[in-house]
């Protein structure tokens, strides 16, 4: 019989062995759409093939699990260390990222059967009992892989949108237009001296830490994100081409890239069309506006009277929500329709940008060895982004999590929330 010990360490090792198999089966399913020139093609720099992204978060696993965890563990394949390592420069040299799309091979395949290795043997690591540091690095190695399915879709999304035909990723589906978007209303916060970043149990990265004493003043935050119909009214309203709007790198950046309108948009006739994952589709106008830089969230915000919120207001206001809205579980795979009462969409739909910037919180240090170039190697130009996406898987999001991006960047499902002084 099993002492009570040994009970609960078999349950935990049963629960990380099913989250495992879960979240890779999601990986799987998402590749099941696309042909092999689909998952290798690369659409620029910043996005990764898609079958790069299923073969990065396998070496995740076999480097950093694997060879240092299970005895007698044979590697799929020794090349694979330099293909498939993305900016760990503790392990080695690596593949330049740019050049991500010339690996025609591995086929498609061929990184599925790499995948089917590698899991059979984190299946046998996870059978026995791993030491608490494999169990940790699982559970990192899990959140891991579910970044990158996120990246997946968006890197897709920016594939797609790049041919004549405008491919669909998903069949098309009805849009939500079985109502109007509530009435922009504002939250009133009191301020001072709050806590914010993580504690207690249960998954968070290094970046989301330690909690800590901020002080803020009284403020207000929207109960609802941007629409793309207020979005419409920015452009027609000449936004775009207003400099009093936008901070000196944001307008140098307008300029020089000729932005009119959110990326994916076009024009036809008097309507505007935007690419999604399934395919393109008319501008919903009640739904959140999305892939628009923090340059744009900043110039909106400026046009409306109003900020953005910083990071610490944006958590105060998301702290006990409902972490379940439109994220990746509802399998829309786009922004939807904010109709709900108090702070509406807070978590889901779009990523909503920050006006702080991405740097260590008071007391921070990155963890020794290649796992500690995770977060805090990045900590340099970089904006913070909360709240996840209609893309995010839905155990992924919580309302300390510091996603972060360049102020440019506008392929992620970013979106806004405007905030004002109280």
């Amino acid at each position: 019989m099993l002492s009570a010990s040994q009970s609960g360490a078999r349950d935990t090792r049963q629960q990380l062995l099913s989250q495992y198999t879960d979240m890779r089966a999601y990986s799987r399913a998402l590749a099941v759409p696309l042909s092999d020139a689909d998952a290798t093609v690369q659409s620029m720099d910043d996005a990764s093939p898609a079958k790069w992204h299923l073969a990065h978060v396998t070496w995740f696993f076999e480097r950093f699990i694997l060879k240092p965890h299970l005895g007698g563990y044979e590697e799929f394949d020794a090349d694979f260390e330099y293909v498939f390592n993305s900016y760990y420069d503790a392990v080695g040299e690596r593949h330049p990222r740019p050049r991500r799309g010339m690996l025609t091979r591995p086929s498609l395949e061929h990184v599925m059967a790499y995948r089917a290795h590698v899991d059979a043997g984190m299946e046998q690591l996870l059978a026995d009992e791993p030491s608490p540091e494999a169990a940790e690095l699982v559970t990192l190695g899990i959140h891991h892989e579910q970044q990158h399915q996120e990246l997946f879709l968006t890197d897709i999304l920016h594939l797609f949108s790049q041919s004549p035909l405008k491919p669909a990723y998903r069949p098309s589906e009805p849009r939500l237009m079985n109502g109007m978007a509530k009435t922009l209303d504002w939250h009133r916060f009191e301020g001072g001296l709050v806590e914010i970043g993580h504690e207690g149990d249960g998954f968070h990265y290094d970046c989301e830490g330690p909690r800590h004493k901020q002080y803020l003043e009284p403020f207000e935050i929207a109960g609802r994100a941007v629409t793309n119909r207020e979005w419409i009214a920015f452009i027609e309203d000449g936004g775009y081409g207003a400099p009093g709007h936008w901070l000196s790198d944001g307008w140098a950046c307008v300029q020089a890239n000729g932005w009119q309108a959110p990326l994916y948009w076009q024009k036809r006739d008097s309507t505007w069309w935007t690419m999604t994952l399934r395919g393109a589709q008319p501008v919903d106008p009640e739904a959140p506006v999305c892939h628009v830089s923090y340059y744009e969230a900043d110039a909106y915000a400026s046009w409306a009277d109003a900020r953005l919120p910083s990071e610490a207001e944006w958590e105060i206001a998301g702290s006990g929500l409902d972490t379940h809205g439109n994220d990746a579980g509802t399998a829309r795979l786009s922004p939807g329709l904010q109709s709900d009462a108090g702070l509406a969409g807070m978590f889901g739909d779009v990523w909503e940008w920050t006006r702080s910037a991405f740097l260590p919180y008071p007391g921070f240090k990155a963890p020794e060895g290649a796992v500690g170039e995770y977060n805090g190697k990045f900590m340099s130009g970089q904006m913070v982004l909360r709240g996840g996406s209609c893309v995010t898987p839905p155990d992924h999001v919580r309302a300390t999590y510091r996603n972060f991006f360049h102020p440019d960047k506008r392929w992620q499902f970013c979106g806004v929330r405007l905030a004002r002084d109280a």
